[in-house]
């Protein structure tokens, strides 16, 4: 029998329940790009490549609720005065200390430098994504075009832990392809952060300007569309079907952004627009089509 009262239990599950929150799980969407060279490889049929390439993924997710965990430590006192952070992130909001992010952000730790004994070459790409986001949280993210830049090489790390994981070299193809779309992803965030809070929201946003990060989007949008459609019809002339599902994407996500003040957060975009979450299914379907081995 749980002698312990009510309240007690109340309290300490709201405080397992905020340190959930601090790691942002629904964040770890963006770490199906660690998948991208499973897919784009053809060993998608291959049960030990999916097993590792999803131990990679989530060991990714881990590293990446540190760099939250980390930043949001960092950004407390700042996060206090924003309208919507200090309500909204468990730290600024009090829904937990910084004693407890701190434990959290050791236990993150801990399991990583266990992951490099069974998995050294994934690790050793995480630990880059780990050294890269502290330098982000210190210095990177006051820096205008670095930030987004840093950003941007963030994904494109993800795509590389994928690609060691396989025991692959990353393509050409693959690596432009990836960094255009995530610096796409990482000028429309801005572009929403400058929209919704002005020069308020971070220090680097008096730094940019509507039009400036639009430029920045609409030219990495291109270069997405390019580079995609060179990678698909060089390497896999069956890629081509999904060009139009790469296209319509842009296209809706775009929409998102102008017109429903989304964008600012990626994963909420695919999570919780219909059109963006089909087109992104539809088009991992059609790949898998196009590059299903045929031996």
């Amino acid at each position: 029998m749980n002698l312990t009262p009510p309240h007690v239990r109340r309290t300490a599950f709201s405080r397992l329940r905020a340190l959930v929150r601090l790691m942002r799980p629904t964040q770890w969407v963006k770490n199906s790009f660690v998948l991208a060279p499973l897919l784009f490889s053809g060993e998608f049929t291959n049960f030990k490549s999916l097993k590792i390439e999803l131990v990679a993924a989530f060991l990714f997710s881990l590293a990446s609720s540190a760099s939250y965990v980390l930043n949001d430590i960092f950004d407390i006192e700042h996060d206090k005065l924003h309208p919507v952070k200090s309500k909204s992130r468990p730290l600024s909001s009090g829904a937990c200390s910084i004693r407890e992010a701190i434990g959290l952000l050791i236990v993150l730790y801990a399991i990583l430098v266990v992951a490099w004994f069974f998995y050294p070459k994934v690790i050793e790409v995480i630990s880059a994504y780990l050294v890269l986001n502290i330098a982000y949280t210190l210095v990177l993210k006051h820096v205008p075009v670095v930030d987004i830049f840093s950003i941007a090489i963030g994904f494109v790390l993800r795509v590389l832990a994928g690609t060691v994981a396989l025991g692959l070299d990353m393509s050409s193809w693959l690596f432009v392809t990836a960094l255009s779309i995530a610096l796409y992803l990482g000028a429309i965030k801005r572009r929403q952060e400058l929209r919704r809070s002005g020069h308020s929201g971070r220090a680097v946003l008096k730094k940019y300007s509507p039009a400036l990060v639009n430029q920045y989007a609409e030219m990495s949008a291109t270069a997405t569309l390019i580079f995609y459609s060179l990678f698909a019809t060089m390497n896999k002339p069956k890629l081509v079907v999904t060009i139009p599902l790469v296209l319509f994407g842009l296209f809706r996500y775009w929409y998102v952004v102008d017109q429903l003040e989304g964008g600012e957060s990626p994963s909420d975009v695919l999570l919780k627009d219909w059109q963006v979450t089909l087109t992104v299914l539809a088009w991992a379907v059609a790949c898998a089509w196009a590059l299903w081995p045929t031996a």
